[in-house]
């Protein structure tokens, strides 16, 4: 790189962030950090009609939680802030005016009736193209079309206007986009874009290529769906003579719905029970009525295991490998290794990924976080057997709460259990087995999975009886299931005492097999 690298996030704070905004500032931070470069967070705050209170803190709040670290923003500071665009207003104003005053833009005074007008006129006239541009200008009231005396008198009236850019007619714009390669668009194509709104607030097409000029952006890597627009916004570098200073541009590929059929929404996390945003949060929805928006961490994902599915939902490294923390994700990350084509969502992936980050947290970890959960129940257990039961369950489960939901037994006595292993399984040959081996627990101040071992075996062997006919039994009494991890160690965290009362709780409860 000749420069040093400077890469930008810029969301707006219009309500909850959607997963695909996730990834494109995941993407931005990797290859800033590749390149020893430097993240920005800049909030695009010009749209104040959309704007929604606590939706900056909620997009802050996710990155850190997908571990995005960034380097300038609004609460880091740096020297190109301030880092909200309502706070830079007159950059936009002095931009702006200059492309007036260079005749490269324009004040338009049209009302919304004229436009309305203008787009009838259009459409009787069979136009296909309904914009405001290099053929329709001339017909509308403008500085282009007015005297220079009208348009300063109707600026000193009062009269609301807009600045435009004045769209060359005839002129083919190129663009090298990072994933695309070559974009060649025709200056006919674009129309001439508001920069400057009634209420003086800049759109985004002026203040993003302004910004990035500012604040000595080198690389712009966002969505797909800003594409169309970069044709646009390389006009504006032109016209502006930052031609030399123009960033690289890169538009990442649309995250898809899981059957491929269109992009990614919410409305698809909701219909197939997944989330489709980082972190839960509540905002208004297009009729200003609150709406819960699910996040994958309070389903239970871990940010880690996150932040590697995200990555990979349209790169990857080249390889048949798929765990990648942080660092490695850093060390591998490529723009030549992003797709062309949208990346399907596949939550059964995410899952299998939060799997295997579980597998591999440490026990003591997960222990704490058990901990919590007990706490909310008024149940206790000692640190040291916490641990126990997470390095037991954690390789079967794919969120942490399954580690409560699926080993509830290890805390609490059942209070029901598994019917079917009841009906085949719980024989008198089980109970006889059962009783000795309780009479022989009452023995016992602890247990190890070893001495568990010893002296169920001496039980089994007191009654003549192999462990393979009454295994299932004498895990049911215990835990009320018929399967879960190693019998002897789920025997050694819960204790002689409690076993006993499990035993014979199950022996007073349970129905016998009827013979045949």
């Amino acid at each position: 790189m000749d420069k040093a690298v400077r890469v930008r996030f810029a969301p707006s704070p219009t309500g909850a962030l959607h997963i695909g905004g996730v990834r494109t500032a995941l993407y931005n931070f990797l290859f800033a950090k590749r390149h020893g470069g430097q993240m920005v967070l800049r909030i695009e705050d010009t749209d104040q009609k959309r704007w929604v209170a606590g939706a900056e803190e909620y997009i802050k709040e996710a990155l850190d939680w997908a571990g995005i670290q960034v380097d300038e923003g609004p609460e880091q500071g740096g020297e190109y802030g301030p880092y909200r665009q309502s706070d830079r207003k007159e950059h936009y104003q002095r931009y702006a005016q200059q492309l007036v005053d260079e005749g490269k833009a324009y004040y338009a005074f049209d009302t919304a009736e004229e436009l309305s007008a203008m787009r009838e006129r259009l459409t009787a006239a069979k136009v296909s193209n309904l914009t405001y541009n290099a053929i329709t200008r001339v017909q509308m009231r403008n500085s282009l079309t007015l005297s220079p005396e009208e348009v300063k008198a109707l600026i000193e009236e009062g009269t609301p206007y807009v600045i435009r850019l004045k769209v060359p007619r005839k002129e083919e714009i190129r663009l090298n986009d990072m994933v695309r390669d070559w974009v060649v668009v025709h200056s006919s194509a674009i129309d001439d874009k508001v920069l400057i709104k009634a209420d003086g607030m800049p759109t985004y097409h002026l203040a993003n290529v302004v910004d990035d000029y500012l604040m000595k952006i080198t690389h712009v890597i966002r969505g797909e769906e800003w594409l169309p627009s970069a044709p646009l916004h390389v006009l504006l570098y032109k016209f502006l003579g930052w031609e030399e200073q123009m960033p690289h541009f890169a538009h990442l590929p649309l995250l898809l719905k899981p059957d491929g059929n269109g992009k990614l929404s919410k409305r698809d996390g909701d219909k197939h029970g997944f989330p489709v945003f980082p972190i839960q949060g509540e905002f208004p929805d297009k009729e200003g009525n609150r709406e819960l928006f699910n996040g994958f961490r309070e389903a239970g994902y871990l940010p880690d295991a996150f932040t590697n599915f995200l990555a990979f939902l349209g790169w990857n490294p080249g390889t048949e490998e798929e765990i990648f923390d942080m660092q490695k994700l850093i060390d591998s990350f490529s723009i030549d290794r992003v797709s062309k084509a949208g990346a399907k969502f596949d939550i059964t992936k995410a899952n299998w990924y939060n799997q295997q980050y579980l597998k591999n947290r440490s026990n003591d970890g997960l222990a704490a976080h058990l901990s919590e959960i007990l706490e909310d129940k008024a149940l206790t257990m000692g640190p040291g057997q916490l641990e126990k039961v997470c390095a037991l369950m954690k390789e079967r489960v794919t969120f942490p709460i399954e580690i409560w939901s699926k080993g509830q037994y290890f805390f609490e006595a059942p209070s029901d259990y598994d019917k079917k292993v009841v009906k085949k399984k719980w024989t008198e040959e089980a109970v006889m087995v059962l009783d000795s081996l309780k009479e022989k627990l009452k023995n016992e101040k602890e247990l190890t999975a070893e001495s568990a071992k010893s002296t169920l075996d001496i039980a089994l062997e007191e009654k003549g009886v192999g462990l393979g006919k009454v295994m299932q039994a004498i895990r049911l009494a215990i835990t009320g299931v018929g399967g879960g991890p190693d019998l002897m160690e789920i025997m050694s965290i819960i204790g002689p005492e409690k076993l006993v009362q499990r035993i014979q709780q199950a022996i007073d409860t349970l129905p016998l097999k009827q013979t045949q």
